[in-house]
């Protein structure tokens, strides 16, 4: 059986992963906030665990694993939403508006994910199915001596957890020193973080022994990954900006709760995305979200091809140029595919690349070099392992009336037309490509090519019958 080998953000190490139960591998990822649209960052998590699944159903079996991704639907800025909606003149109660903004945003959500080929997980748990399991976590720690109630709050005591801070490599002193934290009075230490927080008569709560309220963020992924996973499952992950608090917090209550137990076995982080070299963000202008690209025509196969061309723990930079070139290999590779079956298994080097830590990067090295081959059908069978040329996801590389097969027999007779140094013949087809709007780059990989604004499918047409292709 194939070894596979990830970096695990708890110990700082590669590690062999060796399942709890081979037949049972359990994974849950922290999904979003559904408040809007999922912005090009968002979908990063999304993807890796994507192809973490791919290649654990390939290795242990397609009904050996069991992957959960949650909604957060309970959150400030949900009811932020709700209340500027019924103060711009909506009819609804509160909490219809916001049902139907987190109905609304999780609909978004998948048909943007959708787009970029991420299969949609096993369980996808909302948070306000699950908030008696929160209560019950949450006054279970009380009774451990793990929280305690305050002034309607109730707050996880950091120092009853000697481990607290060994995800994130820093000492609660340390943690206090250098982070601002939230002082209220009536907490006992600055590191203390809310279970369960009051809410108002215009805000969404539930009954708790500690009065109306809602929980807090971090309580709700341990609750819904117990009830679904067990207290002790293989891999938890995001993004390395939920390393703290987030997932610390995470351990801490689950460890407390489930003493023994152990939790997540592997514990696995994105690096940060970045838009042409800087960090994404509004104030720079290079904010936008999945659906932007979507609805610029960048088509969700090259997305994905570009966020993956970037090993998961590098930060990953989105530029135009990368989009361009990502585009031009996909057409390319589905030009090689058209009307091929795929082979039974994915080449070897893609699976032994993926094994190594989800190098993806090495992993596409792989399928430029089956495409240099012209080995279409191990190219088609191992694309699809990273989610590329999956069926119906490349309908927008197809230009229609064998555009591509057509530029693919071209390239192969100016190919012939080097080798026998017949340079006129290949000189006639390099021009007539332009003249048709054709642009190709010749790489080491081979050829890649893509369609200029002003392609004239006629004058492709003219070129290949002048050339028997």
């Amino acid at each position: 059986m194939t070894q596979i080998r990830l970096t695990n953000t708890r110990t700082r190490t590669k590690e062999v992963l060796v399942p709890i139960d081979p037949a049972n591998l359990r994974l849950y990822l922290c999904g979003p906030t559904v408040y809007d649209r999922a912005h090009l960052g968002n979908a990063r998590p999304v993807l890796v665990f994507d192809l973490l699944v791919r290649l654990l159903r390939h290795v242990y079996g397609e009904g050996a694993v069991t992957y959960v991704r949650n909604f957060t639907d309970v959150d400030d800025k949900i009811n932020a939403e709700a209340q500027r909606r019924r103060e711009a003149g909506s009819p609804l109660s509160l909490e219809a508006l916001i049902a139907e903004r987190t109905e609304e945003t999780i609909g978004w959500y998948h048909a943007d994910m959708d787009a970029l080929g991420a299969a949609r997980p096993d369980h996808e748990p909302r948070a306000t199915a699950y908030v008696g399991q929160m209560v019950a976590m949450t006054a279970d720690l009380i009774a451990k001596g793990h929280a305690y109630a305050a002034e309607g709050h109730v707050l996880f005591d950091v120092r009853s957890f000697p481990d607290y801070g060994k995800l994130s490599g820093r000492s609660v002193d340390d943690m206090i020193a250098g982070a601002r934290v939230e002082v209220a009075p009536f907490k006992r230490d600055p590191m203390d973080f809310v279970l369960w927080k009051p809410s108002s008569d215009d805000l969404p709560g539930w009954d708790s022994p500690w009065g109306r309220g809602r929980p807090g963020w971090h309580i709700e992924c341990s609750a819904m990954s117990a009830a679904l996973l067990g207290p002790h499952f293989d891999i938890h992950g995001g993004g390395m900006d939920l390393q703290f608090p987030h997932h610390e917090n995470e351990i801490a209550q689950s460890c407390c709760a489930h003493p023994g137990a152990g939790f997540a076995n592997v514990w696995l982080h994105n690096e940060m995305l970045q838009v042409e070299g800087r960090k994404m963000s509004k104030s720079l202008g290079n904010f936008f979200t999945v659906r932007d690209l979507l609805d610029r025509g960048v088509p969700g196969e090259v997305i994905r091809f570009v966020m993956l061309s970037t090993h998961y723990r590098k930060p990953m930079d989105w530029t135009e140029a990368k989009a361009h070139d990502a585009e031009a290999v996909l057409r390319r590779w589905h030009g090689i595919v058209a009307g091929i079956e795929p082979a039974p298994i994915p080449a070897p080097a893609v699976i032994a690349a993926l094994a190594d830590d989800l190098n993806a990067a090495g992993a596409i090295a792989a399928l430029h070099d089956l495409a240099a081959k012209g080995d279409g059908a191990g190219l088609l069978a191992s694309a699809r392992m990273l989610g590329l040329l999956l069926p119906g996801m490349g309908d927008w590389a197809r230009a229609g009336d064998g555009v591509a097969a057509r530029i693919e027999a071209l390239l192969e007779a100016r190919m012939a037309a080097r080798k026998a140094r017949d340079f006129a013949a290949a000189d006639a087809i390099r021009d007539g490509f332009a003249a048709a709007g054709v642009a190709v780059k010749d790489t080491a990989q081979g050829a890649e090519w893509s369609l200029s604004p002003g392609f004239d499918a006629e004058a492709l047409a003219r070129l290949a019958e002048a050339h028997g292709a």
